[in-house]
């Protein structure tokens, strides 16, 4: 069964696909009806908030008030980043819910440490590599139904952070969720146009027997037959018992308690491989970030399964160039990033996948040495292919939602969860007695290989390549910003094009988010579905000058100008000399930052 990536459009297949027709030049998009700014970078869309006592930056406005709230009745900047997950788990179900992974790393001002949290979950143990490439039916696992399906790791991801950082009770930071499910929230703009698309696709998705079971998700995601539009009031009395049961008995009642049960019974029901036990053995993993010098400043990403290294691997080579001196209009500025992805993102096809099964080079790909054999094969040309970096044997968009928050004492959390693909699987859980368990689960098990040589190879227990990646800045030991870029392969690129507008262009927190942005798309991945061999496609937003444009096409980019790839951004920069915490917020997604 070959699924075709329901994000790749006609524009982005025709620069990929070998053999293509090359595409036409990109023409300028009309001009924005937008006003002027006397202040700061001029395309800054507001200014940057500022507190002293306590911040949050999250993708809903709602959310960002639950965070201030929870730090408000003394919790840590841990119990308000789990309250404002738990309420985007309900609010933009498009991006997130206890139905997906979690990523974190944690400022600890008390032991002056970065902690870093993998709470990604596995693949069932009752699944060979051979079983599912016949259930498959290709060398494609399908986006959706329960061939995408690992456990889900975000409630273990709570428990973890809570156990360790946690002031308040974990009832007490799951409240504000319970209570907006139980009377109802306003959907907000850009989340309802996600969610009636993604309405859409299921029904395509399950009338072709794709997604298994339609009725749970029309159920819950569709009251009264149809998906919520901007400003209607959504409630969602499943996920409110679920969250009960969650407060009430802890985290490990999603894993061995009746809610494992009810979703083990599920997957059997439908097919599935997964088994109780594959929840019950299931646990979150503290793990130590890594990072970079770059100018001064250490840039921290998680090790893989993730790709954070990738956003490193960038920055190593980009720290060659004088892009200050380039400048942001300059095709040289472009070119460079985007042949610095492409290096990149060779080594993460190839290498990238978890390291309890592989032997990854983590060191060795975010080194400066290595770095320098890289830049070397940048030139004045586009790389049309571009091969891994290490002679080393054996080894897309996503929805998800970023969150930062920061509390009085110092402590500063960078959080990433997410469903990955469209929503998620299309498969919602039910407790047999018709009520559904209020919540998606997630389709990352989409992103494994079943090549059985490749690294990221699906086996037993084994957890998939993960897009999702949380991000921290630090100088001189001092906890500098959190901050983050979800967007499946957007997030490595945007996190070094932030630390560039910030490190080499001055930009506040703010305008670092709101600065124009490339996106470039290749076939190299980590499914081991295609290799680049036309350059890919460079993706680019309004505020790119057709003059650079065109000096990019003349050094063999194929551009192309569009909206909707480029990610949602938040952060919270923290002043080294005063304290005081600046916050930014996407002005592409529905959030805000606030503080106190």
């Amino acid at each position: 069964m070959k699924i075709v990536r329901n994000l790749v459009g006609a524009a982005m297949m025709a620069a990929l696909v070998p053999g293509a027709s090359v595409a036409a030049p990109a023409e300028q998009p009309p001009r924005k009806d937008q006003g002027d700014r006397y202040e700061g970078f001029a395309g800054q869309t507001r200014s940057p908030v500022l507190a002293t006592h306590g911040m949050a930056a999250t993708s809903q406005p709602l959310a960002t008030g639950v965070a201030l709230d929870i730090l408000k009745q003394g919790g840590s900047a841990v119990d308000a980043a789990i309250a404002a997950n738990a309420a985007l788990g309900l609010m933009e179900p498009t991006g997130n819910g206890i139905g997906g992974d979690l990523f974190a790393i944690v400022w600890d001002p008390d032991t002056k440490k970065l902690y870093g949290l993998n709470a990604s979950g596995r693949a069932p143990m009752g699944q060979s590599l051979a079983d599912l490439r016949e259930a498959s039916g290709g060398d494609d696992i399908p986006d959706y139904g329960w061939r995408s399906v690992t456990v889900p790791g975000a409630v273990s991801g709570w428990a973890a952070l809570h156990e360790r950082f946690g002031k308040l009770p974990l009832g007490a930071d799951l409240a504000p969720a319970i209570y907006y499910a139980e009377h109802g929230y306003p959907v907000s703009e850009l989340i309802a146009w996600y969610w009636n698309r993604s309405m859409g696709n299921f029904a395509d998705l399950s009338a072709e027997g794709i997604v298994e079971e339609g009725e749970n998700w029309r159920q819950l995601f569709m009251p009264g037959g149809k998906a919520p539009q901007a400003g209607e009031v959504f409630v969602n009395k499943d996920l409110a018992r679920t969250l009960k049961t969650i407060a009430e008995q802890g985290p490990d009642s999603f894993y061995t308690g009746e809610l494992a049960r009810d979703m083990a019974a599920y997957f059997e029901r439908i097919g599935a491989p997964h088994r109780y036990e594959d929840f019950a053995s299931h646990e979150a993993e503290w793990v130590d970030p890594v990072s970079v010098d770059y100018r001064g400043y250490d840039v921290w990403e998680l090790p893989p399964n993730s790709q954070g290294i990738a956003a490193l691997q960038m920055l190593t080579i980009l720290e060659g160039y004088d892009l200050k001196a380039m400048g942001r209009d300059s095709g040289e500025f472009w070119h460079v990033m985007t042949e610095a992805k492409k290096l990149a993102f060779a080594d993460r096809a190839h290498y990238y996948a978890d390291m309890a099964f592989s032997d990854v080079p983590v060191e060795r790909l975010i080194s400066e040495d290595y770095a320098a054999e890289r830049r070397k094969l940048i030139g004045d040309k586009a790389a049309m292919s571009v091969e891994p970096g290490l002679d080393t044997s054996g080894i897309d968009a996503g929805d998800t939602i970023y969150l930062t928050t920061a509390d009085s004492s110092g402590m500063m959390v960078s959080l990433i969860q997410s469903n990955y693909r469209g929503m998620g699987s299309g498969l919602v859980a039910d407790d047999g007695e018709g009520h559904t368990l209020g919540f998606m689960f997630q389709d990352r098990g989409a992103q494994f290989a079943l090549d059985p040589d490749h690294a990221n190879a699906y086996a037993p227990g084994k957890r998939p390549f993960q897009t999702i990646i949380p991000a921290f800045m630090t100088k001189d030991d001092v906890p500098l910003m959190s901050f983050g870029l979800m967007g499946g392969a957007m997030q490595p690129q945007g996190h070094a094009q932030i630390v560039v507008n910030m490190v080499d262009f001055g930009m506040n927190v703010q305008a670092a988010g709101d600065a124009a942005r490339f996106h470039h798309e290749q076939a190299d991945e980590p499914t081991a579905l295609g290799k680049m061999t036309d350059g890919g496609l460079l993706q680019v937003e309004s505020g790119v000058p057709i003059e650079v444009v065109r000096d990019l096409e003349a050094r063999g980019q194929t551009v192309e100008y569009t909206t909707g790839p480029f990610g949602g951004y938040q952060a919270i920069y923290r002043d080294p000399e005063t304290g005081v915490y600046w916050g930014a917020s996407e002005m592409r997604k529905d959030g805000h930052a606030a503080g106190y």
